[in-house]
């Protein structure tokens, strides 16, 4: 009879316990397949983060501001002042004076005035004014650019930390390799104690490299995070299928550069600003123009009302007067012609540092090729040659470890060259505003 019980008893247990094993078992494979889940995310294109960072870093939106700030001072540019009014008496006598005749009270004066600004100097103004605005989107331009390059540099640098990632891993992988076949040929008197610890460190050695490498990735990330104005803490993967940069051919004259260049563009904006100001300058010697009206109400009833009305312009061509805006002119030409010659400077500097820097980024980009073609099969190949002749026991593990870290040295100088090449291209194409 209790032999008949105990069995019964067991599966009740587990029928009653089956749920919380289900339970814990779902939750088990959430988390296991949660790490998954998030390296599957799908990848951000430089051109998704480019994107952002003009719709939503806070410096450029600062620009905008500033721009409809400008625009919004030019709709008032062409405002006149607001009119005068006043109410006083006119030719009244002192309080206690002797009045001999009615037309000796005085009388009742109510005034208006208005001030009529000339219309060209109003226009003047109103472009003047919108013209700074152009300024404010010229200096966005510039400094997305700035922001941009930023962006690219770390983009890039995160692309090149992935393959060096991918690589650390595939090191590890051969290097545990290597460990386990050290130990089990050791009791077999096939390998040397030193060789097992000599392959242990440099398995601890990838370990950390590939620590140093997470920690340089998440840093990208955070720059990115902040470029972007997103949460620091917003995780997102990279398109690691970057192209190596094809060579380039050598850059156009100062005028393609005078095109694409937002400093030379803001510069000209700058100029354009100036020629304006200039112009509302020389509307200073255009007359402005006054209107007045003055009504009396007498004290005596045998008064008649009486009014005043005038009309004023001044006279800006008095030599006393236009001396100011004549000198004001001279001095705003000046300065136009000096930011002509700031111009002309910046463009040749410019198209001088970007042949300088094309000729140097061919040079970097055979450097790659050559690593990538030539020198990596090469060290590979003796690297495969060398773990053969080991697993077939006619080699030792140091020579193997000497044919991995040749394999290795190259391929991380080449992903070091490969970043320089990215940089190097990044400082190109920020020159040239691509």
């Amino acid at each position: 009879m209790s032999s008949i019980k105990k069995p019964t008893f067991i599966l009740s247990l587990l029928k009653r316990k089956w749920g919380v094993y289900t339970a814990a078992f779902a939750v088990l494979a959430l988390l296991w397949c949660t790490p998954a889940l998030a390296q599957q995310q799908p990848a951000m294109t430089l051109d998704s983060v480019l994107q952002k960072i003009s719709s939503n870093n806070p410096m450029l939106q600062e620009y905008d501001y500033r721009a409809r700030a400008m625009n919004a001072y030019a709709e008032g540019a062409k405002s006149m002042m607001a009119p005068m009014v006043g109410a006083g008496v006119f030719q009244a006598p002192y309080p206690g004076g002797e009045v001999m005749e009615p037309a000796n009270k005085g009388m009742l004066m109510l005034s208006a005035e208005q001030d009529i600004p000339n219309p060209a100097r109003l226009r003047a103004k109103e472009k003047y004014m919108k013209s700074k605005a152009a300024i404010e989107n010229a200096g966005r331009d510039v400094a997305f650019n700035e922001l941009r390059a930023q962006a690219k540099a770390a983009y890039y640098t995160w692309v090149v930390l992935e393959k060096k990632m991918a690589v650390l891993k595939d090191n590890e992988r051969i290097m545990a390799y290597m460990l386990k076949l050290a130990k089990i040929r050791y009791p077999y008197s096939q390998g040397n104690l030193g060789s097992v610890y000599k392959a242990e460190a440099k398995l601890h050695e990838v370990e950390n490299m590939q620590l140093m490498t997470a920690s340089q990735i998440a840093q990208q990330n955070v720059q990115l995070n902040m470029l972007m104005n997103q949460p620091q803490d917003s995780r997102f993967q990279v398109d690691t299928l970057v192209e190596v940069p094809a060579n380039i051919l050598l850059p156009a004259d100062t005028a393609f550069l005078g095109s694409v260049r937002s400093d030379v563009r803001q510069l000209d904006r700058t100029i354009e600003a100036m020629r304006l100001n200039t112009e509302l300058e020389q509307m200073e010697r255009k007359p402005d123009f006054r209107l007045r009206f003055d009504h009396m109400i007498p004290g005596s009833n045998m008064m008649p009302s009486q009014f005043t009305a005038m009309a004023m312009v001044s006279i800006p061509i008095a030599p006393w007067a236009s001396k100011m805006y004549k000198a004001n002119t001279k001095g705003m030409n000046l300065e136009i012609a000096g930011m002509q010659k700031e111009r002309e400077s910046m463009l040749n500097e410019a198209q001088s540092m970007v042949r300088s820097m094309a000729l140097e980024l061919n040079a970097k980009r055979e450097q790659v090729e050559n690593y990538r073609t030539k020198i990596i099969p090469a060290l590979q190949k003796n690297y495969d040659v060398t773990m053969l002749a080991y697993e077939q026991n006619s080699a030792e593990l140091p020579l193997v470890i000497d044919a991995w870290e040749a394999l290795n040295m190259a391929q991380m100088e080449y992903l070091n060259n490969l970043q320089e090449l990215y940089l190097m291209v990044v400082s190109y194409e920020k020159e040239i505003e691509k």
